[in-house]
């Protein structure tokens, strides 16, 4: 016969161990990027719970999902890059969206960030950017 401090030990031992499975199989949990403005030479970021939105000198972008990032703080994610143009902007214009993909890593209120089109492998660039930061963009003329 068991004592009801075995039953309450025993059943102590299967909530741990069935927890430390669950913890093994999972892996680390991904991390959001933190909301707000992130600012840089030649690039503003604007993210929100939902994605971000991007600014480049005479060109813009737009993530439609949640940016985060893995225990190492990098990050990958899909997006469109739209190049802008001089002039004025006609009514119902759109632009040449292209698929991008956004990626980098994230050390606190520092974030590096490239972008790559990805139908053509053609590099945009590589940005630093700072959580707070003023960006230092100009736009098309």
């Amino acid at each position: 016969m068991r004592s009801p401090s075995t039953g309450v030990a025993l059943g102590w031992l299967l909530l741990v161990a069935s927890t430390a499975r669950v913890s093994a199989t999972t892996g680390p949990r991904d991390s959001r990027v933190a909301t707000g403005s992130w600012g840089g030479a030649h690039i503003a970021l604007s993210v929100t719970e939902a994605g971000a939105h991007i600014e480049f000198d005479c060109a813009y972008g737009d993530i439609d999902r949640p940016l985060t990032v893995d225990d190492r703080g990098t990050l990958t994610v899909d997006g469109v890059f739209v190049q802008e143009h001089g002039g004025p902007v006609r009514e119902g214009e759109e632009g040449d969206k292209k698929a991008a993909r956004y990626s980098g890593r994230v050390d606190g209120t520092t974030m590096t960030l490239d972008v790559v089109l990805k139908d053509s492998n053609e590099r945009i660039g590589t940005f630093t950017l700072k959580h707070g930061a003023a960006p230092g963009v100009r736009k098309c003329r």
